[in-house]
């Protein structure tokens, strides 16, 4: 990419969708850090917001910083789990196990809901074997999966709340098991079926994780909700955008708007950012 964009002619505009490659925490922001240096427009958010997105630890200590409820959680480096005990002896179980540094589920499977001492080591040395990386081990919250989309900017608007309901009884994980099998395994709901003032509890706290992590343009941003309490999970400010799959496209598909549609808000939220920045194109 680099070779031809130093070779070619340049890009009036960049839909970013590249994720990187590897295991880094930064692996998102390098597309968007090269388009900068380069001074091509890009649609998104910036490299750090990118990078503090993707770096889950990092991510809940900002939104938190900012007033949004997250469950309590802890982060284990090489598998260490003797070096967080003391902060783990006053969760509540069951917890949630994941890979620090990965977005789209990777990593969180049903194993992932650990209920006692010996399933939490099994599933922190299996994750820390399998990504090498530090890994995030948070309380359960037993409530309502949902996510919600944002776009634009001055000011960012909620696209919608989608509420993700299992077809099956018990605890429910939304990880890669479920999102591979998602037809059948789960119903999509959006407009979501809660209270008026459950919604606007959700939608406060996605625009405040918004500001928080600094993102522009699109997002979609993952709450548990309990008891009125939005709980902060994650942000992906690089939504997928199959026209046939991923969150943000249901949810748009649900409220009556084409893939065609959704690309072209996005791109407008770029393109008014950018008029907006003046001589800063980016």
């Amino acid at each position: 990419m680099l070779r031809k964009l130093l070779g070619g002619p340049r890009p009036d505009l960049v839909l970013n969708i590249a994720e990187g490659q590897g295991c880094s925490r930064s692996r998102e922001a390098r597309v968007p850090g090269v388009l900068e240096m380069l001074g091509i427009p890009y649609t998104g958010s910036d490299p750090l917001a990118l990078a503090v997105t993707l770096d889950k630890d990092c991510a809940k200590r900002l939104v938190r910083e900012a007033g949004v409820a997250t469950p309590d959680w802890v982060l284990v480096e090489e598998g260490d789990l003797d070096a967080v005990r003391g902060a783990l002896a006053r969760f509540n179980w069951p917890l949630i196990v994941k890979p620090a540094y990965e977005g789209s589920s990777k990593g969180i499977r049903s194993a992932s809901l650990v209920h006692d001492q010996r399933a939490l080591e099994q599933a922190v040395a299996s994750l820390a074997d399998a990504y090498r990386q530090p890994i995030l081990v948070e309380e359960f919250i037993d409530g309502d999966e949902l996510t919600v989309g944002v776009v634009g900017n001055r000011p960012a608007r909620v696209l919608g709340v989608m509420r993700i309901v299992p077809t099956r009884p018990g605890p429910f994980i939304y990880g890669l098991e479920v999102k591979r099998d998602w037809r059948r395994l789960v119903r999509y709901e959006c407009p979501a079926r809660l209270s008026a003032a459950d919604t606007a509890a959700v939608e406060r706290a996605a625009l405040a994780a918004w500001r928080a992590l600094g993102c522009r343009d699109v997002a979609r941003i993952d709450f548990r909700l309990k008891q009125g309490t939005a709980y902060f999970l994650e942000a992906n400010p690089l939504p997928g955008l199959s026209p046939e799959s991923g969150d943000l496209v249901l949810m748009a598909g649900q409220l009556g708007m084409t893939h065609r549609e959704l690309i072209s808000k996005i791109l407008e939220a770029a393109m008014e950012r950018q008029a907006v920045e003046g001589g800063c194109r980016l």
